[in-house]
């Protein structure tokens, strides 16, 4: 198992926001969370991250206890993110920010930096034509995939992505989730936050159902798309 999360627990101020949450992500695979607004998907995928404390439980990365870690440290260890609401940095070029999610990375003159740019460049053609733009001027979808792009530039094991399709148009949404797809078939194991539970239940190894902070239901991605329980709250009766 690449990940464990075990028994956690995460409050905002005296609100528990994250209930006694277990799962694992297995190497190579897509896991999803799914939930409504507020379920705590977010917020799990921020404490895996070390942006939010942890009150109870523990995060294992490869069988490492990285539950006090500071963020930097998680990304060295191959576990980087890309966030809700993109964060793109508005005032810098796309390489900029691309540079920026390579950070912690020592090689940037070197032979394996210039593959990965070159690997983020073919999932997303759109930024190298734009590499000199400026994030801020670009479309929702091209920040999305910017976005992408500077966590893959981590060179990550895991990557976490929160809501990916928000805000998208259409074309852009399935496109994003085929990029998703072909990250994945490269060797990148996902960890999924989605609102579009129709998608992401498409696409998922395994999938996990959060109500008001905590597991509900889990399962495959086919058996919780094909469940009549699950069709109806979550994917308006269709997939």
């Amino acid at each position: 198992m690449l990940l464990e999360v075990e028994g956690l627990c995460v409050n905002y101020g005296h609100i528990e926001a994250i209930r006694d949450i277990t799962f694992g992500v297995e190497e190579g695979s897509i896991t999803t969370l799914i939930g409504a607004n507020g379920a705590g998907k977010t917020t799990t995928l921020k404490t895996i991250s070390g942006l939010r404390k942890v009150r109870e439980g523990r995060i294992l990365f490869e069988g490492k206890d990285i539950t006090h870690l500071p963020p930097y440290e998680r990304v060295l260890l191959g576990l980087s993110q890309s966030p809700e609401g993109r964060g793109c940095f508005p005032g810098m070029t796309v390489r900029e920010n691309l540079d920026m999610g390579a950070y912690v990375r020592k090689d940037a003159r070197s032979k394996a930096y210039a593959q990965d740019l070159e690997r983020v460049f073919h999932l997303f053609p759109r930024l190298e034509e734009r590499v000199s733009q400026t994030a801020g001027t670009m479309s929702g979808g091209e920040q999305q995939m910017l976005a992408i792009g500077r966590a893959l530039m981590a060179k990550p094991r895991l990557i976490l992505l929160d809501e990916p399709s928000m805000g998208l148009a259409p074309k852009f949404i399935q496109q994003i989730f085929s990029i998703i797809g072909e990250i994945n078939e490269q060797g990148t194991t996902v960890l999924l936050v989605e609102q579009n539970a129709a998608q992401a239940l498409k696409r998922a190894d395994t999938a996990h159902i959060l109500e008001t902070g905590e597991i509900v239901r889990s399962g495959t991605g086919a058996e919780l798309a094909g469940d009549d329980s699950v069709r109806a709250a979550y994917l308006g009766g269709d997939v």
